[in-house]
């Protein structure tokens, strides 16, 4: 797999983590260093360490399922990318706060934008991808993105949110076709 499509799928998955973090960045009355490297940071790991997770799990099986292997590659990228699009479409009712982050949420909202990545991480063991360097990539990749929407959530707003959501969501769709057209010899 290329860089530019693991780049891509990283930017794809880190979709959720900017929309969460320009909405908290729109709750902070004041914008902190502190504030954004917590969210940054647990944002990366999180979406570095599930697909490392998603693979383990998943190269047990992958003699098993070798034949079919970019169907589920296909399938998982293509519901992870519609669910995107779906919540970005759903009414959603955030409550406001004076912006920090207690650590029991920091950890529950890491582990709610991460999901996607750990089923991306199952795909990973059917594709040729050194999920070690995918890891980095997608973590550095979420860390980014996750600083610059709190920035832009505290000067700007979630006006944002939706549009991401489903950017992230057509990407991740689009990658998906991709691999299966690949690996069926259409492309």
């Amino acid at each position: 797999m290329s860089f530019l499509t693991l780049f891509l799928i990283a930017v794809g998955l880190s979709a959720d983590a900017f929309a969460v973090a320009l909405g908290k960045g729109l709750q902070m009355k004041r914008l902190a260093g502190r504030g954004i490297l917590a969210l940054a940071l647990c944002f990366g790991l999180f979406q570095g360490l599930m697909p490392v997770l998603g693979w383990a799990l998943a190269t047990g099986f992958a003699d098993y399922v070798t034949a079919v292997d970019h169907w589920i590659a296909f399938v998982l990228l293509a519901a992870i990318g519609g669910k995107m699009i779906w919540e970005a479409f759903a009414d959603d009712d955030e409550e406001e706060g004076d912006g920090t982050v207690p650590f029991g949420e920091l950890m529950v909202l890491g582990v709610a934008t991460s999901i996607d990545a750990l089923a991306v991480g199952i795909s990973f063991a059917f594709l040729d991808v050194s999920v070690a360097g995918a890891a980095v990539l997608i973590g550095v990749t979420t860390f980014c993105l996750t600083a610059v929407g709190v920035v832009l959530g505290h000067r700007a707003g979630v006006r944002f949110r939706g549009p991401a959501e489903v950017v992230g969501g057509l990407v991740l769709i689009g990658i998906g076709v991709k691999i299966l057209l690949e690996h069926t010899g259409v492309l």
